[in-house]
């Protein structure tokens, strides 16, 4: 099949979704949803339209520049004067939720799958702990939703992933036997601390370096016109790509880079402008991502499905994630509605897509049945909360937080 045939396609869907792309952002309708059915229909498990060759390499790269670009973006946009009030919510959801996310997914999986092996339970937990910033955004933007629920689901999507990273490296260490117990020791407090310490020492750097060079170079009027926005699309690459190069998480360093990089840019509509290219960038490569897993992953992952999958993926989107948010938030002065919105409110996608690729390398023997879980976690993640986020943001923003607040 001709690559210019596979782009005249690819194109097409890009040009024809973004005409509406406004007026869909405000009906339950989300892009994720649009692009993964399209993808899946025109794939080779449905028409047959296209036949893509995209090898498990390419979707773990396009995944990981779009995740990281959207982290970026995303943390740029933070309030980090509500962010300075509210540091106990993602702190309790990062460093107690996430834990106890993944002790409950282990312990349903070591219930539900009888044929996976211990590791490949704790793998699959692992891969399905993190939430995702990109689809999360439609209630991290909208601003019927409190200050103090969208900053702290911002923080958590955009750290978790970076901090189940090491995690899941010291499993995948552990499923192929490549370790002993003394070097498995070692990884249990050297990965994690490298990745974390690496990823957030290098997005601090760049950020400060990278937005004084942006201040001082738009004082003088040499950022204009068609490279406004070019400067923080290319920061957030070089973040992540150094951060990673270094031995670091590259999601941690994108998203420190942009959360210091927005707090020192100053002045909301010069912000914007920089911004708007980078976001533009961030939501065409979302897209693609998701048309590119639904052609090509989607469909291998439901020749595998079985009532154990289904079950499964609607535990993790509900029991396994909701009981730990609400565990951790427990003497947290905070409504039970709020709480339940925070549990709800946790997307999985463009980080568990990385991190399936990643195991599906590994060729385990339970691989099969850990493709399976995360295709039908992630697409009935994309379909219900891509679905739920503007009518329950909506309403929850009105009728709870309108009428006492989210605290």
């Amino acid at each position: 099949m001709s690559e210019y045939y596979i782009l005249t396609v690819l194109a097409a869907f890009v040009f024809l979704y973004s005409i509406v792309a406004s007026r869909l952002e405000r009906t339950p309708v989300s892009g994720a949803v649009v692009y993964l059915f399209v993808g899946l229909v025109c794939g080779t498990h449905g028409l047959g339209i296209l036949d893509l060759d995209v090898d498990g390499e390419g979707i773990q790269r396009l995944a990981e520049f779009t995740l990281a670009l959207v982290l970026f973006a995303d943390s740029s946009n933070a309030n980090l004067g509500v962010l300075r009030e509210v540091k106990g919510i993602p702190t309790r959801l990062l460093l107690i939720g996430l834990p106890l996310t993944i002790a409950a997914g282990f312990a349903v999986g070591v219930l539900t799958f009888d044929q996976l092996t211990f590791i490949e339970i704790a793998l699959l937990a692992t891969m399905l702990a993190p939430t995702d910033a990109a689809l999360g955004q439609a209630v991290v933007t909208n601003e019927s939703v409190p200050d103090s629920v969208r900053e702290s689901l911002n923080v958590e999507s955009g750290l978790n992933d970076g901090i189940c990273v090491p995690v899941l490296l010291i499993f995948l260490a552990l499923a192929a036997g490549n370790t002993s117990g003394d070097e498995t020791a070692e990884m249990v407090f050297a990965l994690p601390a490298q990745a974390i310490g690496i990823g957030a020492g290098v997005g601090i750097v760049l950020a400060l370096s990278g937005s004084f060079l942006v201040r001082f170079c738009g004082a003088r009027g040499w950022i204009s016109g068609a490279w406004t926005g070019i400067p923080v699309a290319a920061l957030a690459m070089l973040c992540f790509a150094l951060s990673q190069w270094l031995g670091g998480s590259g999601f941690i360093g994108a998203f420190v880079g942009g959360l210091l990089f927005g707090g020192l840019i100053k002045g909301h509509e010069v912000k914007e402008e920089l911004l708007r290219g980078a976001e533009g960038l961030g939501n065409v490569m979302s897209l693609l991502t998701w048309f590119v897993f639904g052609a090509v992953a989607f469909g291998y992952g439901l020749q595998n499905m079985t009532w154990q999958v289904i079950i499964y993926a609607l535990l993790s989107l509900t029991v396994i994630r909701i009981a730990p948010v609400m565990l951790c938030l427990v003497g947290v002065n905070m409504r039970f509605d709020s709480k339940l919105f925070l549990g709800w409110f946790g997307p999985r996608g463009l980080a568990s897509i990385v991190f399936i690729v990643m195991v599906i390398g590994e060729d385990l023997p339970g691989g099969d049945t850990l493709t399976a879980v995360v295709t039908c976690t992630v697409a009935m993640s994309i379909i219900a909360h891509g679905l739920s986020a503007v009518p329950y943001a909506a309403w929850y923003g009105k009728v709870v937080a309108g009428r006492e607040g989210a605290v």
